[in-house]
């Protein structure tokens, strides 16, 4: 057995221990197979938990249908965090990160590892909204979000309406997007030092600074995009901020980042 498989084997026995049971019932069912296709890439929406505020019950299968818009994205929904600890997650081009472990023990020492490796090894990771809370006692997760919850900042402008600002428009996620005006919570929560790509802002009307809505950077051999937006459906299925996260997810796959018609581009090629 090469040391790779050793290595999965070990985590898949610590899995099935915390999950109580290597037949849990959150086993991912694997989207179809288009491997041969390299315009074809799948995406792992974790999520299952969250604020009390966050209701992700309805924002993931929105968020999961975003993606799916983008012909080329195969979306698959676990909804428990553990899952992550999983050698299956192997079998996916991104992971979207789309829980924060409210008064819960983040997932452990199997999922910390793999995260990390899927990532530096040259897949994508996608953080959505409160997903920059999770995983505070990992100080590494702030390396790996780029930016991360600080309860110690004030948490976001009274929800409702704001405008968010293209901050950089060479960018292929936001390459030819346009200022769009959305219905959210303006996140002013956010810390970290790691230099990160900024993609969009957005000013608070509290305090009138700018701060940060979607960003990206490189970790390892692999691509994150972290975005702030989407704290409910409507925030989610917005126009603008969809289109954001399409982008953005089909940039950290590796794919070209499509525009508003992301079937018939892919179509095309």
């Amino acid at each position: 057995m090469h040391r790779r498989q050793m290595k999965y084997l070990a985590r898949s026995i610590i899995v099935c221990v915390l999950l109580g049971g290597c037949g849990h019932t959150d086993k991912a069912v694997h989207p179809e197979d288009n491997s041969k296709n390299a315009q074809v890439k799948k995406v792992l929406v974790i999520t299952g938990i969250d604020h009390p505020a966050h209701n992700w019950r309805e924002t993931a299968p929105a968020l999961a249908d975003v993606l799916r818009a983008d012909g080329r994205l195969r979306v698959n929904v676990v909804e428990n965090p553990e899952f992550l600890g999983s050698p299956e997650i192997e079998d996916y081009d991104v992971i979207v990160l789309h829980f924060m472990n409210w008064e819960k023990p983040a997932p452990g020492a199997a999922a910390r590892a793999n995260l990390r490796e899927f990532v530096g090894m040259g897949r994508g990771l996608m953080i959505v909204h409160f997903g920059c809370g999770a995983f505070q006692d990992w100080p590494e997760f702030r390396d790996l979000a780029g930016r991360v919850w600080d309860p110690k900042l004030r948490a976001h402008d009274p929800k409702g309406p704001f405008r968010v600002d293209i901050a950089e428009r060479d960018h292929p996620i936001t390459r030819g997007m346009e200022l769009f005006e959305t219905d959210d919570e303006l996140y002013t929560c956010m810390a970290g030092e790691r230099p990160i790509e900024l993609l969009a802002t957005a000013r608070s009307k509290v305090d009138g600074k700018d701060y940060p809505m979607a960003f990206a950077f490189d970790y390892g051999k692999g691509r994150v995009f972290h975005c702030a937006l989407g704290h409910d459906v409507k925030a989610v299925e917005n126009p603008g901020a969809a289109e954001l996260f399409r982008r953005g997810c089909a940039w950290s796959a590796g794919l070209a980042a499509a525009g508003k018609a992301p079937q018939e581009s892919a179509a095309k090629k």
